[in-house]
């Protein structure tokens, strides 16, 4: 104890010789830092339920890409007159609906437009609800208590009762005949307009935890910007829950979508979908279950596939998950 220590701020140090370096607490210097992102990717690799949800959609990828390599028949080739209803037989494993379409092939194709309204409206909502989120629980203040009242106002609507009104409101966009990208455009920026104040909450939260970590201390210390720390440090390493979220959203899009063609407000029955296919076997559904059974399975095996996913990313990126 030296004499600048006052009386009960004694500190005792034991020398080094008396407390050697245990092996179990060496550091090992010979190997690179890991990340989050390294640690997260090496706890998915054993994980079985992101090895699962990952095979089933890439296959999902490789059926909307290259629809062609698992049927050879036509999706709008309908015989009304010759297969309506008509059983399975051999080149059509689930048989043809109450038009006389291949099921097997109309459930193929129709997945395009279903994954395509799902992954674009996620692509925006988290566009839209990680920008507003990083702003208002970074700079906080005014901004914070704005854009957080309009976050609760748009938060309290129902997603499908928006879409609804607001696919009225863009019904002029498609025209008379529309293509492929008038046709999902409207049903994109519906879900979009509606869905994303739940990413807003999770990207302010997780920003307000991270703008106070030590290492943005560190960074401004050495002349980093406000922006530069945001853009360059805050934002990156709050997108681990915003990701899961994600994630699980695209499934519960998906849905929605199907929801809206099924009510007949979503995409043109010109437009193969799962919704459209499942509005059309709701007339048949006590006769020929079959129609109705092929294409909601296929919505359902999509929908689990990414929530599976989303709770494996979600136990890679959450330390305090992998302890439970």
């Amino acid at each position: 104890m030296t004499s600048e220590h006052r009386p009960g701020q004694e500190r005792f140090v034991a020398p080094l010789e008396e407390t050697p370096l245990k092996a179990v607490d060496s550091v090992d210097t010979s190997s690179p830092p890991t990340s989050m992102w390294s640690d997260a990717w090496r706890s998915l690799r054993r994980n079985p339920l992101f090895l699962v949800s990952a095979a089933l959609i890439l296959f999902l990828i490789l059926v909307v890409a290259f629809p062609s390599l698992f049927t050879d028949e036509n999706p709008r080739r309908c015989l009304l007159s010759e297969n309506s209803l008509g059983a399975p037989r051999a080149g059509h494993p689930f048989g043809f609906d109450q038009q006389g379409c291949d099921v097997f092939a109309r459930v193929v194709y129709g997945a395009r437009a279903s994954v395509t309204v799902g992954i674009l409206t996620t692509l925006f909502v988290v566009v839209i609800g990680g920008i507003l989120g990083a702003l208002a629980g970074f700079y906080g203040g005014l901004l914070d208590a704005i854009l957080s009242r309009v976050t609760d106002v748009f938060f309290a609507i129902p997603l499908v009762l928006a879409a609804i009104v607001g696919l009225q409101m863009l019904k002029n966009i498609r025209g008379d005949s529309p293509g492929f990208v008038l046709s999902v455009l409207p049903v994109i920026l519906a879900l979009a307009a509606f869905g994303w104040p739940q990413v807003m909450r999770i990207m302010r939260g997780a920003v307000l935890t991270v703008k106070n970590m030590e290492y943005i201390d560190a960074a401004t210390s050495i002349g980093a910007t406000r922006r530069r720390n945001l853009v360059r440090h805050v934002v990156p390493n709050a997108l681990a829950p915003v990701i899961v979220v994600a994630t699980v959203s695209l499934g519960i899009f998906i849905v929605a979508e199907s929801t809206l063609s099924y009510l007949g407000l979503g995409l043109p029955s010109r437009v193969m979908s799962w919704g459209n296919d499942i509005a059309q076997a709701q007339n048949v559904v006590g006769t020929a279950p079959r129609v109705l059974f092929y294409p909601a399975s296929a919505l359902a095996l999509t929908v689990l596939s990414f929530i599976l996913l989303g709770d494996a990313v979600r136990d890679a990126l959450d330390p305090k998950a992998r302890k439970r």
